[in-house]
């Protein structure tokens, strides 16, 4: 099978197929980074637009971390965007600050197969949007510190302090919103195993790349 940089490599020279490829790979990526966000609906056009820019700016990626991850960075682009144009004040939207709760209620529940999910979904909602985000790359996505420390202009320790960070408010609200104690210890005790089954889960392929 073809790497991505041998993809991208040809779908630069001029090979579409290639390109198809290479974004085909990445659909499911992008469709859950904005489905546990906006849901279902908003979500599709917001697909589009990130395929779009990276077809539109398939030279500009230097290879300084994964191609996944660049194409997860322009999500993070497409999603802060469409966050602002639904603001009065957008230009106070500061993503490390604000959370996706402030925004309406959650999508999240029909996401989910089981409660522990639907917790940790609206966990992460409640996050600031930029540890929300760096959540879900690192543990959903496979991202490295190294990578998430570039996308955000930070150093590594500091990237590694804020998933640290992210994490232990995950744990938090997780506590908080599990109606039962044993409700709480299945989500508690086994947020590793939600994370996973969120990150192997397919995604509806109505709106293909």
């Amino acid at each position: 099978m073809a790497s991505d940089e041998e993809l991208l490599t040809a779908w630069r020279a001029g090979d579409r197929a290639a390109g198809d490829s290479l974004l085909a790979r990445h659909f499911d990526a992008v469709c859950r980074f904005f489905y546990y966000k906006v849901g279902e609906e908003a979500a599709a056009d917001l697909i589009q637009q990130t395929f779009l820019a990276m077809c539109e700016g398939k030279q500009r990626f230097r290879g300084e971390s994964a191609f996944r991850t660049y194409v997860l960075g322009t999500a993070r682009l497409v999603l802060l965007t469409h966050l602002r144009r639904k603001r009065r004040d957008a230009d106070h939207l500061d993503p490390i600050e604000h959370s996706l709760a402030g925004f309406g209620p959650s999508p999240t529940s029909a996401l989910a197969h089981r409660r522990e999910e639907a917790i940790l979904l609206q966990a992460l909602r409640e996050l600031p949007i930029d540890l929300q985000i760096a959540f879900e790359l690192y543990h959903l996505e496979g991202a490295t510190a190294g990578e998430l420390a570039r996308m955000y202009g930070l150093s590594e320790p500091g990237m590694y302090g804020r998933l640290r960070k992210a994490r232990l408010l995950v744990v938090a609200a997780c506590e908080r919103l599990a109606e039962t104690p044993a409700l709480r210890a299945s989500t508690v005790d086994r947020l590793d195993d939600w994370v996973r089954e969120l990150s192997a889960r397919g995604m509806p392929r109505g709106t293909g790349p």
